[in-house]
This record gives C-alpha cells, structure tokens and sequence, in this order.
C-alpha cells in the first residue's frame, strides 16, 4: 500500500516570475522530516512565504509557498534536483524487497571531499568560487583560505555533494574544468579527491577563540533584553519583538503556541530545528503570509509521547530557545585579532551535526558589495555548556571606505552583513 513516489514531492511552478511555487510533500513521517526539508529548500535559496502542515504522527501533508531569495535571483536553480533531495529525506511510501537506499531517508553521514584551488588574486574571488560551489549543489563544511605575499590564494575546501556524484571521476573531473573555465587565465590549479585525517584537525575553535570573544558572542542571555552585546546588535534595523502565546487549554492533545515575530530568511527551518532539537513534534500549523514585515504563526506542539507539554520547565525552556532563535538566529562581531581586523560569524548546529545553509555564501557576497577583501578565512566548530555552534572566521583588508579601525564604520559592516543573513 501506499502512494507513487514521484506523487511524494509536488512541485509546481508559478504562471509568472513574481508567483510563488508551490512544493507539496505527501508521505510517512518521522522525527524531524518537517526541518530537513526546510533546511533543503533554505540550501537552494528559496524562501517559505506560506506553509500548512498536518501529521498523525504516521502520516504528513505538507505545501510550502516558496519564492527565490532577492540575492539568490542570479543563480540557476535546478527544480528537478531540489525534488530528488526533498524525495531523499522522505521516508517510501512504497518498499520494494530491493530499493534504493538514497531515496530511503538514510542517515549515513555523506563523504568529504578535499578541494583545492589555487588562483591569482583578486577583489570578491572568494564569494566568486563559493557562488560556483552553491550552483553545483556542494556544501562546504570546512575552509582554510590563504593568501600568499606574491598575490596568490590557495582556497582549501572540505566539501560534501547534494547530488552524492563525487565519488565518480566524472563529477570530480566536471567539477574542476568548470572552475578553470571561469576563472581562465587567473586559475593556477585544481584538485579534488576523497579528505583524509585533516578533515577532522579543523573542526575545534574552542581553544583559538579569545576567552573575552567568546563570552561576547556566545553567552546572551534573553532575560528581559533584546540585545545584549555588539554582536546582535545593528546600526539601524534590529527585530523589535518575538511574542510567543503559549494555549494548553484549546486542544486535550495539543500545545497550541501563538507566535508573532519578524520575518527573516529561514524563520521557518529555526523554528522547526529548535523544536527537533527538543524532542518536540508540530502536529499540525499555518504559517500565514508576510504582513508589514512581521509573520503570524499557529502552531500545535506535542511531544514524541503524542502528549501535550505540560512540564513547566520543559515549556519555559522551549520558547525561551525559540525566542532567542527568532531574534538572532545569527550573531556578527567584528574584534580585533593583534593588528589585525577579524570578523566572526556563528550560528547553532542541529544535534545531528548540520550547520545552517548558506552562511558563508551570504558573508562573502556581503563583503564583495562593501569592496572588503578577504586575507584569510576558516569555517570551525565550537562548544558552549549546551550546544554546538558553527563560527565563520575572516581575516579583512582596510578598506577606504569603511576603515576597519572606525567603530561606527564597524557596526555599519556588521549591519550589512546581518541584514544580507536576514534577507532584509
């Protein structure tokens, strides 16, 4: 029993440009379904206008508004492959005695490739290159980018593949003849092949961060303030409010918790990572369109017992994260680091070790529009007393522009960036 797969992901596309397409997943489902497809659909710079949603806790119905980010507009987005990954994180609806174990949800933790790049210097060569790399659907889990005194960069990029290809010479081949015949004559070389050992030597920064650093950009606390240190604050635009209306009286079955909050790139993926990351299950919501720049949302909770959250601390707790999620899912710091500029990016880790898409994409594009050059950059892991945080770290060049050593040219940066990261 059950349904075709190609009827499990639905995509139809608007009658115009300016309409939104619509994706409807229909199909079992499992612990945590509803924020992997949104963490996909975030990948491919797509935006969720609209959603509603419904499970038994067997089955789900799913329909996704979704519309292409303002600065996603100029990359080619493959609508056939958006399918297969949504189809690759949908349980079957159908189980043949042998079936393919790539559309079976699998959670085996995919390959990382090594790239390396070698390159002439030049100003926004790093979003450049990251740019190519989000078109061919690879994700990049760890960087180490360095820029020689003869004006060369050598781009060090961990790398795994949405499409699950690189294991074939074809893919890899395609791969680099596609770099070189960007960047023609300023490419020196390129290679990629399977990561060794050094994958895993760049994962921890909790011992490279300044111990003042990493208080400021890891410990806010949300308790009566709405933005407690430069990092998650803005020059002009900060979120005002997130309101959260908690109901346990509505449904026998169900938390009903109102929300109210400024909208903002991948709200919807937050929301549902912080109530996965809780063992807390969305039985059933509406996610309502933009109004004036602040979304509306009614959402039924239930924990993976099928009860309602009745536990005080437990329900205290969970929308205090979701709170803190909604007003900074992001934090942005700009310190010093000896005589030099550094730039800190940092954003939570899912418990199952993914980190939120395109971060690095949007700070490299944010720092080419400013005409702010690059002289170095990483992408590391970092450990507080309750979670995992990713952190993007940049080594910058002054600029004439926005002279690095200005305070207030400082937070006009970080406000660039974050309102880049917001989609603002």
């Amino acid at each position: 029993m059950g349904i075709p797969a190609d009827d499990v992901v639905l995509i139809q596309q608007g009658n115009s440009p300016h309409d939104p397409t619509i994706i409807t997943v229909n199909c079992p489902d499992k612990s945590g379904l509803g924020c992997d497809l949104c963490r996909i659909i975030l990948e491919f710079g797509l935006h969720i206008t609209r959603a509603d949603f419904q499970t038994d806790g067997k089955w789900c119905y799913i329909v996704l508004w979704v519309v292409q980010l303002q600065h996603s507009n100029f990359l080619r987005l493959d609508w056939d492959s958006l399918k297969n990954r949504l189809l690759s994180v949908s349980p079957p609806c159908l189980i043949p005695l042998y079936h393919d174990q790539k559309l079976n949800g699998s959670s085996a933790a995919p390959s990382v490739y090594l790239l390396k790049f070698c390159c002439v210097d030049r100003k926004g060569l790093l979003h450049d290159v990251t740019e190519l790399l989000t078109e061919l659907e690879f994700t990049i889990q760890r960087l180490k980018v360095m820029t020689t005194p003869d004006g060369k960069v050598v781009d060090l990029f961990f790398i795994t593949d949405g499409r699950e290809l690189l294991h074939t010479k074809k893919r890899r081949d395609d791969t680099c003849g596609y770099l070189c015949d960007v960047f023609r004559e300023y490419c020196i070389g390129c290679e990629l092949q399977l990561a060794g050992p050094e994958c895993d030597n760049q994962r921890n920064f909790s011992s490279l961060l300044n111990l003042a650093v990493a208080e400021e950009l890891f410990s806010c606390e949300l308790s009566g303030k709405e933005s407690c240190m430069q990092a998650l604050r803005t020059a002009t635009t900060s979120p005002e409010k997130a309101i959260v209306t908690v109901d346990n009286l509505l449904s026998p079955a169900h938390t009903l918790l109102q929300i109210q909050c400024v909208d903002q790139k991948g709200l919807f993926y937050d929301i549902l990572r912080t109530s996965k990351d809780l063992n807390i299950q969305v039985a059933y919501g509406r996610f309502s369109s933009s109004i004036k720049g602040y979304r509306n949302m009614d959402l039924f909770f239930q924990q993976r017992d099928g009860k309602k959250i009745l536990d005080p601390k437990l329900l205290k707790s969970f929308c205090s994260r979701l709170k803190e999620e909604m007003l900074h899912p992001l934090r942005v710091i700009i310190t010093n680091r000896g005589p030099d500029t550094e730039l800190l990016v940092a954003n939570p880790v899912e418990l199952c070790g993914k980190g939120r898409p395109r971060v690095f994409y949007d700070v490299t594009l944010a720092l080419k529009k400013l005409g702010i050059c690059i002289f170095s950059a990483e992408i590391g892991r970092h450990s507080t007393q309750d979670r995992q945080w990713e952190v993007y770290r940049f080594l910058l060049v002054e600029n004439g522009e926005f002279p690095l050593t200005s305070g207030q040219a400082r937070n006009q940066m970080a406000d660039r960036i974050r309102r880049t990261l917001m989609d603002w």
